[in-house]
């Protein structure tokens, strides 16, 4: 259940929820963070489950020493008004036996909050692509039945391109296709879900692998915003994303000299 940090309730009517599906590198994860970062996004609340590992910290977007030593734990509710914009971050691992159980959880918070949309960002294994696959661009996009009426003529003038389904039983037979999302996590489920229950819901996802998955951060998050418009840029140029202080530590603190 979401937990509002203030004392009176929040409306995130008509707001557009972005969020991460915890996916191979993490990348949905790394583009929220981003996205946090550079719009100096409020945080507002937070997701109240038995269905993610338990985790706190210092706060990851510090921009001072009064607050880097707020407290952040594993699926926080960051808003920014203005825009009309609500992102859950999610940092920790879904425990395994309650993977459903999140979905209806996260499905259950999308209809009671009145999102206009939602924008789930994930990633898919780059090896496991089928041979269509390969082709072309690394990203691809889903849209639910009630999302496609909405915005998917839009995203097919913009040459985006959609998740093609896969054959249920490569080399033997192609009469049966399905989709799959291999390293996704939760993506597929949720997309399953929204559908079922008519929520307007986006997938944008990039093929990737495992490693430094920043780039691969950047490249999702500079194609989502070729149709959200986070940030504005001029014509024929890259949006300029603040990385967040916590980035620092990404890989550690580095080799200790006296090693060498």
């Amino acid at each position: 259940m979401f937990v509002s940090a203030e004392c009176t309730p929040l409306s995130f009517k008509d707001f557009i929820l972005i969020m991460p599906a915890v996916s191979v590198g993490n990348v949905g994860q790394l583009a929220v963070d981003l996205i946090v970062s550079t719009l100096n996004m409020c945080r507002v609340g937070y997701l109240h489950t038995d269905c993610l590992i338990p985790m706190a910290g210092n706060n990851p977007y510090a921009t001072s020493a009064e607050n880097a030593n707020d407290l952040s734990t594993s699926a926080e509710v960051y808003s920014s008004p203005d825009l009309k914009l609500a992102v859950l971050q999610i940092r920790s691992p879904i425990i395994q036996k309650k993977s459903k159980k999140f979905r209806k959880l996260l499905v259950s918070w999308m209809k009671t909050s009145g999102f206009s949309r939602t924008v789930v960002l994930s990633s898919s294994h780059a090896y496991q692509r089928d041979d269509q696959q390969l082709l072309g661009t690394p990203l691809r996009y889903l849209l639910t039945p009630s999302m496609q009426k909405e915005t998917g003529d839009h995203l097919k003038e913009m040459d985006w391109k959609e998740m093609e389904t896969v054959s249920a039983f490569p080399g033997v037979s192609d009469s049966e296709q399905r989709l799959c999302i291999p390293g996704g996590g939760v993506t597929k489920g949720l997309f399953t879900a929204s559908c079922a229950e008519d929520i307007p819901l986006a997938i944008v996802l990039i093929f990737c692998s495992e490693g430094d998955n920043i780039p691969d951060a950047f490249t999702l998050l500079n194609h989502l915003n070729t149709w959200l418009h986070l940030v504005e840029t001029p014509i024929q140029t890259q949006p300029k994303w603040r990385i967040p202080a916590s980035w620092r530590l990404l890989f550690g603190s580095g080799l200790p000299p006296a090693l060498f």
